[in-house]
């Protein structure tokens, strides 16, 4: 990356420079005497604007970079970092994480990982992962404001905005270790929001809606982004409670990806050698329905879970996570993965591009079809309060939505609370949607689970 190319991504800091500041640092760890050691340099800029009502609200540049530095002394780990790129604060940093290790109690599970697990040169993928957006605070304040004017524009009862949002974010970061680990790249990520208020007084309802891709060129027309958040305030007017009951609940795929996330939680490795999830020794059994399925593929181009090797150096790959509602592999750091006694999964610093799917799932099945399948019962839209014990797996969330009679929207339900246990949960799975958001690191269609209750008047 020479001056120009740099100039053109608002980077400060070439990779060469990185990969100088980190083999420094590693210099500096051997020569005090460290068993090994590992450091990575980053920096990360962008730009944020907000906008209300028709007016700038606020514009905020962010810059920051740092080097952080992990070192062993055999079994002993010390970290520090530093945001100064001086010799001078290099060696301190390297000190500071040789003083902690000499002082920190023996772990016979720590160490970098294995040899034979380290992501080589040749097994890093480009994923297109870096697209600069270079649009200054000006354009991006006519992006926002030309979001927030659509939504006002959609109906008359839009009375109100929280406001409309633009960020532009772009980082890069080379780390490496003392097993032979070398890698870095740069990755992206924009994003166009808005939060309109639809009625008046103690009728009022607000909803939100946002686009986030890698590339500018992929995020959706900001005139589009607020029309629909609009029309998602007006849907939600005039709504009411329901009594209390049982009876099948539909999430919005936006939601259902949160119940992919609350799968990943369970099965992560801290939470099992620590044996706090309601998913622990799950491996090998039945914990979803049957017709149900989780792949991971890390390696999807421009994918937001997307990565050549996870925060360790080890190499990611696709794989199947759950097949026929059968638990195939859980999230592992190789830390974690020694403590359970297995092998590390490729997953320190989390899971990558999660796709829960149906076998049941035809082309055709879209929302109408989906809360056709509902039949009668509830549509939830949004979800509050973090209700979720990941220990028992008991899950009472505050909700939002629409009472469906015969496979149609009746009314819209407001100040009413869901609640089970996810392990009933995932097995009560009747259908997945083929409406697929993307929503993060997971994509999910609209999923329907066969019983709740839920808490009302």
């Amino acid at each position: 990356m020479n001056a120009a190319q740099r100039a053109g991504t608002g980077f400060s800091y070439t990779r060469d420079t990185f990969e100088q500041l980190v083999d420094r640092a590693l210099e500096v760890a051997r020569k005090l005497g460290a068993t090994d050691a590992g450091a990575e340099a980053s920096e990360g800029c962008g730009l944020s604007v907000s906008v209300r009502k028709g007016e700038l609200e606020n514009v905020e540049r962010n810059r920051d970079k740092s080097l952080g530095v992990t070192v062993y002394i055999g079994q002993r780990r010390g970290n520090a970092s530093t945001s100064d790129f001086s010799d001078a604060a290099i060696e301190q940093t390297v000190k500071a994480a040789y003083d902690i290790a000499r002082f920190t109690a023996e772990d016979p599970v720590a160490g970098l990982p294995d040899a034979d697990d380290i992501a080589q040169a040749r097994e890093q993928p480009d994923l297109d992962l870096f697209h600069p957006w270079s649009v200054d605070s000006e354009e991006a304040a006519r992006i926002a404001l030309a979001c927030e004017a659509a939504a006002f524009a959609t109906d008359k009862r839009i009375t109100n905005s929280e406001g409309a949002g633009v960020s532009a974010q772009q980082s890069h970061f080379f780390s490496a270790h003392t097993r032979g680990f070398r890698g870095g790249y740069a990755s992206s990520r924009h994003s166009i929001s808005v939060a309109p208020i639809a009625g008046k007084g103690d009728a009022m309802q607000r909803d939100a809606w946002y686009t986030s891709m890698r590339s500018p060129q992929e995020l959706s027309a900001p005139e589009a982004v607020g029309r629909y958040a609009a029309e998602r305030a007006l849907s939600r007017l005039k709504s009411r409670k329901i009594s209390t009951r049982e009876c099948p609940v539909l999430f919005e795929s936006p939601l259902a990806a949160g119940l992919l996330g609350a799968y990943v939680q369970g099965t992560s490795g801290g939470a099992l050698y620590r044996r706090s999830s309601f998913l622990v020794d799950s491996l090998g059994k039945d914990v979803f329905a049957k017709h149900l399925d989780i792949v991971e593929d890390p390696h999807v181009r421009r994918g937001k879970g997307s990565a050549p090797f996870d925060e360790e150096g080890v190499r990611t790959n696709a794989r199947k996570v759950v097949d026929a509602g059968r638990v195939q592999g859980y999230f592992l750091s190789s830390y974690s993965a020694r403590k359970l006694g297995m092998k590390t999964t490729g997953n320190a610093g989390g899971s990558h591009n999660l796709s829960l799917t149906s076998r049941r799932t035809k082309q055709g099945d879209d929302l109408p079809e989906m809360l056709r399948k509902l039949g009668t019962g509830l549509f939830v839209i949004e979800l509050m309060g973090q209700g979720v014990n990941y220990v028992t797996g008991d899950y009472s969330r505050g909700a939002s939505g629409f009472w469906v009679e015969n496979g149609q929207i009746a009314f819209p339900v407001q100040e009413i609370t869901i609640a089970g246990n996810l392990k009933d949960m995932f097995r009560g799975i009747e259908a997945v949607g083929a409406d697929v958001y993307n929503y993060g690191a997971k994509s999910v269609g609209s999923v329907l689970v066969n019983r709740m209750k839920i808490a009302g008047s």
